[in-house]
């Protein structure tokens, strides 16, 4: 899946992207935020994407999170 995501300094200031456009992987991640499905992200805002490229964005994002090092400060 990460094939399917570049980053590049040239491109968007280094923000992911999914690979061979100019499509950031957080605006793919807004959309699924907000529950629109696969096919609509697809038909109505980025008809050069595939079901994959969304799926890795996913991923990618997982990813991230998971080796995300989270420090929790103790409570009173």
């Amino acid at each position: 899946m990460y094939e399917r995501i570049a980053v590049d300094p040239r491109i968007h200031f280094g923000k992911p992207c999914v690979t061979g456009t100019r499509i950031p992987v957080q605006d793919i991640l807004e959309l699924v935020r907000e529950e629109v499905d696969f096919a609509t992200i697809i038909k109505d805002y980025f008809p050069d994407l595939k079901i994959e490229d969304i799926k890795a964005c996913i991923q990618f994002a997982m990813g991230v999170v998971a080796m995300e090092e989270i420090h929790l400060a103790p409570t009173p």
